[in-house]
């Protein structure tokens, strides 16, 4: 049975839905105004899908570890200021974790067990820090964790091979990881309005990389090792502290797009001459 009470003006989650014998596969009762998960939902390990985004919800009960088979959660958009460990046992968890929009400093460490999870988000809360062991949600295709108060990532967030895009823009990241260029994955890499001063060698041997947007830093010089980004389409370097550019860029064959607006004391250099007759757009 699938029950969807989204945007009805709820205070409560209606109880009466409970009362029969049949399987509860999904219930959504997104953009209410409920305060609290009644037990009662707890006790239907069954449910795969289950949203309660929109609400006013301020706790998670520990007995949430009982829906094994949830395959989807999502609690964005509420006032959830921690999470219990028990998040963590929600082994069928492999879709999708939602949990923007609350009022998290931290998540519990618990939560890299959820190794079959493909997608987090956990953007817009008030997060100063990962949990360092990350690195063991070896299966996440998708990070999104903008709009936080985080200074650096763990390193075992480079044991996530198969991490395909990170979106982490508007922090206070000081630096990425030294081994970042260990995801082979990455497609989409977002540090744009963050503290970056400068990048890792290692970014170069990011070969799937498309998109690095790395807008409103305090970048002052890019390695060398950036024109090894074959696949780069596209490269935000707006509003940095850049000077010069490595010669290196030139290699960049794919790229349809560099933006160096805002780099006060960047020169036209032939490097961007070279890069305008191969046909990339270049705002300077």
């Amino acid at each position: 049975m699938r029950f969807n009470f989204n945007s009805k003006g709820l205070t409560k989650t209606p109880l009466e839905i409970f009362s029969g014998n049949t399987p509860l596969i999904e219930l959504s009762f997104y953009d209410n105004k409920i305060k609290e998960i009644p037990e009662v939902v707890y006790r239907h390990p069954e449910l795969e899908v289950l949203n309660y985004a929109g609400n006013e919800i301020e706790e998670i009960s520990e007995l949430i570890k009982n829906l094994i088979h949830l395959r989807m959660l999502d609690l964005g958009h509420n006032k959830l200021r921690k999470l219990p460990a028990e998040i963590g046992m929600l082994s069928g968890l492999d879709s999708f974790l939602y949990l923007s929009n609350n009022q998290l400093e931290e998540l519990p460490i618990q939560i890299a067990d959820l190794i079959d999870l493909k997608y987090l988000n956990v953007t817009d809360n008030n997060l100063k820090r990962l949990p360092e062991n990350i690195g063991r949600m070896a299966s996440l295709i998708e990070l999104r964790m903008y709009n936080n108060d985080l200074e650096e990532l763990p390193e075992s967030i480079t044991n996530i091979r198969g991490l395909r895009e990170i979106h982490a823009y508007g922090n206070k990241l000081l630096r990425l990881p030294a081994s970042i260029g260990g995801l082979d994955e990455l497609r989409i890499l977002d540090v744009s309005n963050n503290e970056l001063r400068t990048l890792p060698k290692s970014i170069g041997a990011l070969k799937k990389l498309r998109s690095l947007n790395l807008r409103n830093n305090k970048i002052n010089e890019l390695p060398d090792e950036i024109g090894e980004l074959q696949n780069l389409i596209e490269l935000d370097l707006r509003g940095n502290e850049l000077q010069t550019l490595p010669s290196s860029l030139m290699n960049l064959r794919d790229l349809e797009k560099l933006d160096l607006r805002w780099n006060r004391n960047l020169k036209e250099t032939q490097i961007l001459q070279t890069l305008k007759q191969k046909g990339c757009i270049v705002y300077h």
